[in-house]
């Protein structure tokens, strides 16, 4: 029989966030995938959770390496995979290796836990009823332009993953696109004892943050238009 493939949810800063169940699936699996080694090995130690057969699934192998996790998984190896934080597969690698799993009839299932993109919508005050998850713009200035001119009538709450490092040109294409009667929420560091939460226009956030130079994990909300959307969906 084949294995089962886990996608195992684990904490996005605070270590005591991590579930039971993740833990029980952890010690259990006869592999684990990691994302990167030097944080796979930390999670794993923080739990006193004993050595297993590892694997690494990035970004750079993802096709390669996940033939050879499939092949486990039809040997009957339980195989759990996570990413460096919060839930495998989204926004991080994994996408290829749940299709071929799908195509091979492995069961999947997901261990859910924590996650930034939901703690982030639920303080920022915007409405969430509706919200878009766009995710990572392009690193490419004149592309990113591109995609934020898409979004500038966007209705809806928008939310986007960004880097530390790409976090002041991303709020100065902002001020760009949107001008500066849009609020904007910046969550840094959930769950961590720095957490902080942003808030204000992309002009007041892109001063502080250029003034400050904060470093650290972001989730970045933008407020939809205010452009009203009506029933028969028609501006």
């Amino acid at each position: 029989m084949n294995g089962t493939l886990y996608l195992v949810a684990s904490p996005i800063g605070n270590y005591d966030d991590i579930t039971f169940r993740a833990l029980r699936i952890l010690k259990e699996s006869d592999v684990i995938v990691y994302e990167e080694r030097r944080e796979g090995e930390r999670l794993l130690s923080r739990y006193d959770i004993s050595e297993k057969s590892i694997e690494l699934l990035n970004e750079h192998n993802e096709k390669e390496i996940s033939i050879q996790i499939i092949d486990y998984l039809k040997d009957g190896k339980q195989v759990a995979i996570i990413s460096d934080a919060g839930t495998p597969v989204f926004s991080d690698p994994g996408q290829f290796l749940v299709k071929k799993a799908i195509e091979q009839n492995i069961n999947i299932v997901p261990i859910p836990g924590p996650s930034s993109l939901i703690p982030a919508l639920v303080l920022s005050g915007f409405p969430i009823h509706e919200f878009l998850f766009y995710g990572f713009l392009s690193p490419k200035r004149e592309e990113r332009m591109k995609e934020l001119i898409v979004l500038r009538d966007e209705y809806r709450t928008v939310a986007f993953m960004e880097t530390p490092y790409r976090l002041l040109p991303l709020l100065k294409d902002f001020v760009e696109v949107f001008g500066n009667d849009r609020r904007v929420v910046i969550a840094f560091n959930l769950t961590m004892p720095d957490e902080q939460i942003f808030r204000g226009t992309p002009l007041e956030l892109y001063e502080k943050f250029e003034k400050n130079k904060i470093k650290g994990e972001f989730v970045v909300l933008v407020a939809g238009s205010k452009k009203i959307k009506v029933k028969n969906n028609k501006w």
